[in-house]
C-alpha cells in the first residue's frame, strides 16, 4: 500500500523536498526531507522522473538482510531530469543541462550525482521520458552478446530489457525468437519484431519448438532476462554448438545450478552481461540516447505506466505481479 502527503503550504521551505520512503517490505510513503546541497565534483539534478528498476523488488518484498525504513529516494537508480545546482569543481555542466545519471536516491524531486556519473540527453529527445541506466543495460548486453546480422537468437524472458535486445537484434538482421510466459508479452515480442514468439509453460516443448526452427542446431546467441533458474535452464537448452549463453537476469534470491556438463559438451561461451564500471553504465547512457535520436531504438512503446510519486508503492507492486499490459513502470515528482 502507498500512503500519500499532503503538498507543502504556500510559503513552505525552499530546501526542502518529497521523496518516496520504502518503510517495511510491502510499504512505502511519501515524505518531506532535506534537499540535498551538491558537494565538490557533485552536481543536484531536479528530477523529471525515475524508471523502476527489477533488481529493486528484493528490497520491496523483504529480504533478512534489509533495514527498514530505507533512505528517502532509495532504491531509485533510472533517473533523468535537469541539472539544478553545480558543486566546486565541476566543469562540462551548467544549470538547466538535460542529464540521465548514476545515482541510487532517485525517488525523489531532487538527487546528487558525480559530475562524471552524468551523461547529456540528446536535444532531439526533448520532453521525453529517458530512464538512462535501464536504456544502458539494454545497449551494454547487446554490446556483449556480440549478435549480429543472420544469427538466430533467443531471447528468454520479454519485460522491458527483453523487449529492447528482441528490438536491437531484431534490427541488426537477426532472426529473433523470443520465448516467455505471459501471452502479452508474446504480442510486445512480436511487434518489436521478433519472427517467433513461443510459451515457455511447456519447457520441452518450447525447447523442442526452437530446435525446430532451427534445423535441430539451436540458437547462436541465447540471452536469458528472467533472473530464474527454471528460465535459466531452458536457455541453455536453447544453445547450439560453440554458441553464445547471454546471462542478463538479475538472478538475486539464492544460489543457482549450472548443467555444466551441458556447457562442457557443447562448447558454450558464457557470458555475464552485468556491468559494474560506472564508466560503462554512462558509455551505455550515451549510446541509448544516440540511438533513441536515430530511430534506432524506440522504447517509448515499452513505457507502459507513469505513476506520481505518491504512488511508488503502486509501482513497485506493479512491477511484483505484472499484470497484463505491464512492462515499465515510470515515477514522476
Amino acid at each position: 500500500m502507498t500512503a500519500g502527503v499532503a503538498p507543502p503550504p504556500l510559503g513552505a521551505s525552499r530546501t526542502a523536498m518529497s521523496a518516496g520512503v520504502i518503510e517495511a517490505p510491502g510499504r512505502a510513503a511519501t515524505a518531506r526531507t532535506a534537499r540535498p546541497e551538491p558537494g565538490p565534483g557533485q552536481v543536484r539534478v531536479r528530477l523529471e522522473g525515475c524508471g523502476v528498476c527489477g533488481s529493486s523488488l528484493p528490497v520491496w518484498e523483504g529480504r533478512p538482510w534489509f533495514e527498514y525504513p530505507r533512505e528517502p529516494g532509495a532504491p531509485g537508480h533510472e533517473g533523468w531530469g535537469a541539472v539544478d545546482a553545480v558543486g566546486e569543481g565541476v566543469a562540462g555542466w551548467r544549470v538547466g543541462d538535460r542529464v540521465a545519471f548514476l545515482s541510487d536516491h532517485a525517488f525523489a524531486e531532487y538527487d546528487l550525482a558525480g559530475a562524471d556519473g552524468l551523461a547529456r540527453i540528446p536535444e532531439q529527445l526533448a520532453g521525453r521520458a529517458f530512464p538512462g541506466e535501464a536504456l544502458a543495460c539494454a545497449m551494454n548486453v547487446f554490446r556483449r552478446s556480440g549478435i549480429a546480422a543472420g544469427d538466430t537468437v533467443a531471447v528468454v524472458g520479454v519485460g522491458f530489457l527483453g523487449a529492447m535486445l528482441v528490438q536491437l537484434a531484431s534490427r541488426a538482421g537477426a532472426r529473433v525468437v523470443a520465448l516467455t510466459r505471459r501471452p502479452f508479452a508474446r504480442e510486445v515480442a512480436v511487434a518489436m519484431g521478433a519472427a517467433e514468439a513461443i510459451a515457455t509453460d511447456d519447457a520441452a516443448g518450447a525447447a523442442a519448438r526452437v530446435r525446430g526452427l532451427t534445423g535441430g542446431e539451436g540458437a547462436a546467441c541465447v540471452v536469458e532476462v528472467t533472473g530464474l533458474q527454471s528460465q535459466l535452464d531452458l536457455a541453455t537448452e536453447l544453445t547450439r554448438e560453440r554458441g553464445r549463453l547471454v546471462i542478463a537476469g538479475y538472478h538475486q534470491d539464492g544460489l543457482r545450478t549450472v548443467n555444466l556438463q551441458l556447457w562442457n559438451w557443447r562448447g558454450l561461451d558464457v557470458i555475464n552481461a552485468h556491468e559494474r564500471d560506472p564508466r560503462a553504465y554512462v558509455a551505455g547512457i550515451e549510446a541509448a540516447g544516440r540511438a533513441v535520436a536515430a530511430g534506432e531504438l524506440d522504447p517509448e512503446p515499452l513505457y507502459t505506466h507513469r505513476l506520481p510519486l505518491g504512488e511508488l508503492g503502486r509501482a513497485l507492486d506493479l512491477l511484483r505481479d505484472r499484470p497484463a499490459g505491464f512492462l515499465k513502470a515510470l515515477v514522476v515528482p
